[in-house]
């Protein structure tokens, strides 16, 4: 094994239990930690890059990303949500301009990205009315 291969999974691992960690703490990102373990894996290990792909809860997160067809909206709103949310309640706790002001930026520039990618339409059809035509 290369020391590279090697480095990259190790970079891997790191980031998918930071943002397993990220699911509970609100200042750190889970889906971008995510999407860095899934390439860092491309990269070094085919074997836990498909379980990722298949892993029942980030599976879907690095299969939406890969597709290149967009986000589903619902997805996307949430996303913004509990940022926008995680990010208000960091203000108030940390209660400095500086920490304010960068997370206002971060959380900016966040949103224009996810305002500017692709949407596609929900894959869940059991979730929509049955139709009466």
């Amino acid at each position: 094994m290369t020391g590279k291969r090697l480095a990259l999974i190790i970079l891997g691992w790191l980031s998918l239990i930071t943002g397993i960690i990220g699911i509970f703490l609100p200042l750190l990102p889970t889906t971008p930690l995510v999407l860095l373990a899934a390439w860092c894996f491309s990269k070094s290990s085919e074997r836990f890059h498909a379980w990722l792909i298949q892993h029942k809860y980030f599976g879907p997160i690095v299969s939406d990303w890969q597709s290149d067809q967009g986000i589903p909206k619902k997805a996307r709103n949430r996303a913004l949500i509990f940022m926008w949310a995680g990010m208000t309640l960091s203000m108030f706790i940390v209660a400095r301009f500086w920490a304010t002001v960068g997370l206002c930026v971060i959380g900016i520039a966040v949103s224009i990205h996810l305002l500017r990618m692709p949407l596609r339409k929900e894959s869940n059809t059991e979730s929509s009315p049955p139709s009466t035509e």
